[in-house]
């Protein structure tokens, strides 16, 4: 059975090559997303739906996400992340829970713009 670290692993990849939506496969039905920004999202449907803005808004802001360093054990992994974006960069973390090699839940961080 693959850890935590290794699915989050698996999600920068996918999410590194643009196209968040393909990330969903990584979800359980019952998983729970919170973002920042944009609020909670409850199961598989509503990520989906926030992974489908994701792609609109990073395309038209110019900004890009990247992980800096993944790591984790047994169900939790963590994230390092910054986006960069046109305005400056901006650093941030993920907490995620992963199950049964799917992800149950996940919550970003972001320290305040850098500019």
């Amino acid at each position: 059975m693959k850890s935590a670290k290794e699915i989050i692993e698996k999600f920068w990849e996918i999410q590194d090559e643009g196209d968040y939506t393909k990330v969903i496969d990584l979800f359980s039905e019952d998983a729970l997303f919170e973002d920042p920004i944009y609020g909670t999202f409850n199961g598989k449907t509503e990520i989906l739906g926030f992974m489908e803005k994701m792609n609109k808004e990073m395309r038209s802001r110019g900004m890009v996400f990247r992980a800096i360093k993944i790591d984790g054990g047994g169900e939790v992994a963590w994230t390092q992340w910054i986006v960069k974006s046109p305005e400056g960069e901006t650093e941030g973390c993920g907490l995620y829970r992963v199950e049964n090699e799917l992800i149950t839940y996940y919550k970003d961080y972001m320290n305040a713009p850098s500019n």
